[in-house]
């Protein structure tokens, strides 16, 4: 074939391929065109590709961009209408106008992530910031470093959960709080929250995972009296700031002395309000500070330790905290805001 040949097959493709595509009447009659002109076996575009080796070698590069630019126009003009098909195609299903709309599905946060977002944004303004820790702890963070003898009744196999080849599921987010001063010398003041595990039955009141969310404040010449105002200034942020708020003396390893902060709160059952425990709370355990390397003797600090499920169950009238846990969308669509 001689090169003028090849001008007059591409010549002729160019001629008669715009309107066998302009004829196709439905996607398959664009199909049956498109294989006809450029498909890759039986096309007449590649019938005539297959000639260029045929052509004189110094030919072959302006046949070639001359079967190229033929090509890119049958593909555009055959683009074209297969757009044009697909817009003119009638729907193949009919549209009801009679039947309901589906609801729209709205997502929303987790009850008590509602409250341990809220209890955070309270103590982020009293300059505190957030600090994490990991769930699988060292003897050593969990106990130890938190003044729990050796004997103590909560170190036993029927209250805290090992792991093999050492180490166990933190009982509480106190270990943070060692960490932390380990880490950044004082002042400090975080809030840990997290997730802790402990041997519970799963009932109304108990899980063996829950969530805890604590708090640290170290610095010289911290006192009880800063650990009252700042709790009580919480609990009248997050309850109203009528609620009565009182502390009992409690006993807690790492804290001495140690209290139960209790806080008036209506539980929605037409009993009004009544005296509702939200926290332990306490001045740090020198032993505590010394075993994370802060001197006792010129700092003091106060912690303090929270249920945020029970205080959302508290807040919105929940009896039973398995609710929290069953994913429920018909509970927790309540919650959408």
């Amino acid at each position: 074939m001689s090169l003028d040949e090849f001008k007059a097959a591409c010549h002729s493709l160019s001629t008669d391929g715009p309107a066998l595509i302009a004829a196709a009447a439905d996607q398959d009659a664009w199909a049956s065109v498109r294989n006809m002109l450029v498909g890759r076996t039986s096309g007449r575009l590649s019938s005539i590709m297959a000639t260029l080796a045929k052509l004189p070698p110094d030919t072959r590069r302006e046949a070639g961009q001359l079967a190229n630019t033929v090509k890119v126009e049958l593909e555009r003009l055959l683009d074209e209408k297969q757009i044009a098909l697909a817009a003119a195609a009638p729907s193949a299903v009919a549209f009801d106008r009679s039947m309901p709309a589906r609801a729209t599905w709205r997502g929303s946060l987790h009850p008590v992530t509602i409250v341990i977002d809220e209890i955070a944004a309270i103590f982020r303004e009293l300059g505190f910031t957030i600090a994490l820790g990991p769930e699988a702890e060292s003897e050593w963070y969990n106990f130890t470093a938190l003044n729990f003898p050796a004997d103590h009744p909560a170190m036993e196999l029927h209250d805290t959960l090992y792991l093999e080849g050492g180490g166990l599921l933190r009982t509480h987010t106190s270990p943070v709080q060692v960490r932390t001063l380990q880490k950044y010398a004082p002042p400090v003041r975080i809030l840990a929250p997290g997730n802790v595990y402990r041997r519970d039955f799963f009932d109304a009141t108990h899980s063996p995972m829950f969530a805890q969310i604590e708090g640290l404040a170290v610095d010289e010449g911290i006192n009880f009296a800063d650990l009252k105002a700042t709790l009580t200034h919480f609990a009248h942020r997050f309850y109203g700031a009528t609620r009565r708020t009182r502390f009992r003396p409690s006993f807690f390893p790492f804290t001495e002395p140690s209290a139960e902060m209790d806080v008036e709160v209506d539980l929605g059952d037409g009993r009004g309000l009544r005296w509702v425990e939200i926290m332990g709370c306490g001045l740090v355990h020198p032993a505590v500070l010394t075993g994370a390397g802060v001197d006792s003797e010129r700092y003091t600090g106060w912690a303090f330790g929270m249920g945020p499920a029970r205080i959302a169950q508290s807040r919105y009238g929940i009896p039973d905290c398995r609710v929290l846990f069953d994913s429920d969308v018909r509970f927790l669509g309540q919650f959408a805001v």
